[in-house]
Parts: structure tokens; C-alpha cells; sequence
């Protein structure tokens, strides 16, 4: 049995699953660090592996960009799949002054602008959280590997070009440490369907400063917050 987007059998996929927006670096991550990896995913391109790291089986799913497409995913590996554990691994963007690139951040929460889940509570807001003991064993894991981490609260919009000028004043203000495109999404269906999630980011531009990395650099760099994800497998 698949589903409609993953094209793998029940059973292909380990109960911890990592989740790069971009499916060339579940490819890279694959072929870095897993052994034994196989693809058992390349429906439309977004490829999905699983292997083993340190003994431990784990997968990586790519999901594509925003929350729609997430979505899709984190359904399907939830109820068609029934794994257990969703760790986002991926970029974003910090809008506070002195968060400098490569920062890696642990999301413990993520406010957004989710049309769907402004639909599906009628207009009430929603505090979308990640799992704590997920969390927790992130930091320990990085403390352990001597990675330093900041822990706080991200913005998900599905909007990335936008017309109004300082858009992220208000987000900055209130303690927001970074802006990306899938956290929302992930912990809300995660908390909807009993499983655990965690957002583990890399900072990869500052929308600040107008620092960036090159595209190469997100692709296949980054690796301390993969070295974190990795751990709770």
C-alpha cells in the first residue's frame, strides 16, 4: 500500500522521519550520513530515504516549500504510514539584528499566517508548539556534540515575496527569531494526529542585515543541525 504522493510500501519508512523542504538535501543527507540508505520515494521529484545512522533506523522525506505542500506530506507519512516522530531540518531567515548565518535554532513554537488554519478554527488562533521531549533531547544531543543552539519562537508565512515594507517589525518585536515557510503546519497536524514534531533550523540569511547564503550552501551545508536531528533517531 502507497499514498497519493509517496510511493512506498507501509513498512518502508522508519517511525522517525526527517523533513528537508528541499529534496536534493534529503539526497545529500542520504548519501552523507546513512548507510544502507535506499530511495523509496520520486514521486514528482521529492525524494524520500531510509537508512540507518549510528544503528538506528531513520528516513528523510523532502516536502517542498510552504505550508500546502507540507501538508501533504506529514498527512500521508502520519496516517498512511504511521510514523512517529517529524523533525524538520531547514532554513530560515532571522529577522532580529544579532543572529549571525549558520546559527542553528530549535523552534519551540511557530506563529504563521496559515490560511488553513485560520479556516479549520474558524478564525481562532492556534498556538502551534513543538513536542517537548523531542525538544529537550535536541538540546541535550547538542550540547553533547558542543553545537551551540538558540531555542525561541519562529514565524511561518506562505507568503516570500511581499510588498509591504517592514513587514517583520511587528514579529521582531515580540521575540520571533526567525521566518520560514513549514513549522505552523507541521506542529499543528502533529498535535491533531497524536505524534511528536521538532523544528531544527539553520539560519541561512538575515533579513535584517541582507546577509545570505548561496544556494549550494543550503543545499549541502549546514550539517550541525542534521548532526542534532540525526541523534534522536
Amino acid at each position: 500500500m502507497s499514498s497519493i504522493h509517496i510511493g512506498a510500501k507501509v513498512g518502508d519508512i522508519a517511525d522517525t522521519v526527517l523533513l528537508p523542504g528541499d529534496p536534493l538535501r534529503a539526497k545529500h543527507v542520504a548519501e552523507t550520513f546513512l548507510q544502507d540508505a535506499v530511495c523509496y520515494n520520486n514521486v514528482r521529484g521529492m525524494l524520500g530515504y531510509t537508512g540507518y545512522y549510528n544503528g538506528n533506523r531513520v528516513s528523510i522525506q523532502g516536502t517542498g516549500m510552504g505550508m500546502g505542500s507540507v501538508a501533504i506530506y506529514v498527512h500521508e507519512l502520519i496516517n498512511t504510514f504511521k510514523v512517529k516522530n517529524l523533525i524538520r531540518v531547514g532554513t530560515c531567515g532571522s529577522i532580529q539584528q544579532g543572529i549571525h548565518l549558520g546559527q542553528v535554532m530549535l523552534a519551540m513554537s511557530a506563529s504563521g499566517d496559515a490560511d488553513a488554519n485560520s479556516l479549520y478554527f474558524k478564525g481562532m488562533h492556534y498556538a502551534a508548539t513543538a513536542d517537548f521531549d523531542l525538544l529537550m533531547k535536541a538540546y541535550e544531543a547538542a550540547q553533547r556534540l558542543r553545537i551551540n543552539t538558540l531555542q525561541g519562537s519562529v514565524f511561518s508565512t506562505n507568503t516570500f515575496y511581499d510588498n509591504e515594507p517592514n513587514r517583520w517589525e511587528k514579529w521582531q518585536k515580540h521575540g520571533i527569531i526567525g521566518v520560514e515557510m513549514e513549522t505552523q503546519m507541521l506542529f499543528t497536524l502533529a498535535k491533531r494526529f497524536g505524534v511528536k514534531a521538532l523544528s531544527v533550523l539553520t539560519v541561512s540569511d538575515n533579513i535584517v542585515t541582507g546577509e545570505t547564503t548561496s544556494s549550494l550552501d543550503r543545499e549541502q551545508s549546514f550539517n550541525d543541525m542534521m548532526k542534532i536531528a540525526l541523534e534522536l533517531a
